[in-house]
């Protein structure tokens, strides 16, 4: 069974397992240039169900990469190591990782919910079903896609800010609605240091 919002939140051990697979994941690709390969046996069972996972990485409170997956394809603790990896090495607004900016790297993963789809036909209508700091919304026209994790609600807490910045980075003029567009929101576990 995919993890799921309305599942029982992972345990402080399960937690912290996982930020200790990115951590070690990115480690790795530093040494050998992959991600750390994850062995679904030796793992608890919310950490070896499916699940699809984003991970954030943050240096003296600057973003330092960002990817993640929206759909649960592999084991939980897979994905986040993947994600991490990628984060470190494959985010293409940053170069690769160096060595030297391991110590005070920050790591906060989003565990995505299940999507749901959104009935908006419009943006005012979407604008409107939205619940700040709450969901996080992908948009998908067949040939522009993107997503925006709830934490985005810190930095754009206004509904149609949220909007326009999802519409710019999915490369679509803000405010149109072109045919065929559709809407998904989610909620996400939160992982990180504290």
């Amino acid at each position: 069974m995919a993890h799921s919002l309305s599942a029982e939140p992972l345990a402080p051990a399960e937690r912290q397992a996982l930020l200790a697979a990115a951590r070690a994941s990115i480690e790795h690709g530093l040494r050998t240039g992959r991600p750390m390969p994850v062995d679904p046996v030796a793992l608890p069972p919310a950490l070896r169900a499916p699940g699809a996972a984003f991970v954030t990485l943050r240096r003296k409170g600057e973003l330092r990469g960002c990817t993640g997956e929206l759909e649960a394809r592999r084991p939980l603790a897979a994905s986040v190591a993947e994600q991490a990896f990628s984060a470190a090495f494959r985010d293409p607004r940053f170069a690769p990782l160096a060595p030297a900016e391991l110590e005070g790297l920050d790591v906060h993963i989003s565990i995505l919910g299940p999507l749901e789809p959104l009935e908006a036909v419009s943006v005012p209508d979407l604008v409107g079903a939205l619940r700040p700091g709450i969901d996080g919304v992908l948009i998908d026209d067949g040939l522009h896609r993107a997503t925006l994790l709830p934490a985005v609600w810190e930095s754009l807490p206004e509904p149609a800010s949220f909007a326009r910045e999802l519409w710019r980075k999915a490369g679509l003029v803000p405010g149109v609605w072109r045919s065929g567009l559709r809407v998904w929101r989610y909620e996400v576990e939160s992982i990180s240091h504290s």
